[in-house]
């Protein structure tokens, strides 16, 4: 059963939910709960990146080992060009 939440909004903002919201056919209700989901998703997915980050960054730490970025650029654009290319090779730090 969702649960209800009382939001205090200033006038303004309001105001240009209920437009907004009535200019996509929407409920200022629906468009509200529309928003807090994507930018929930959207904190998620950055916790999610931040910590990939940090798990990288401690990776390299460990081994020490890295790739060029325009070795690995030129490598993607040969793929996807359907050219044959030979994958990078990590070098240490």
């Amino acid at each position: 059963m969702p649960a209800t939440t009382t939001l205090k909004l200033p006038d303004d903002l309001k105001a240009r939910i209920a437009k907004a919201a009535k200019q996509t056919g929407k409920t200022s209700h629906a468009f509200m709960v529309e928003a807090l989901q994507l930018q929930t998703e959207l904190a998620e997915r950055r916790r999610e990146f931040v910590q990939s980050a940090l798990l990288a960054e401690q990776e390299v730490a460990q081994y020490g080992l890295v790739y060029d970025a325009d070795e690995v650029f030129s490598h993607l654009r040969d793929r996807l060009a359907g050219r044959s290319s030979q994958a990078p090779k990590p070098v240490k730090l």
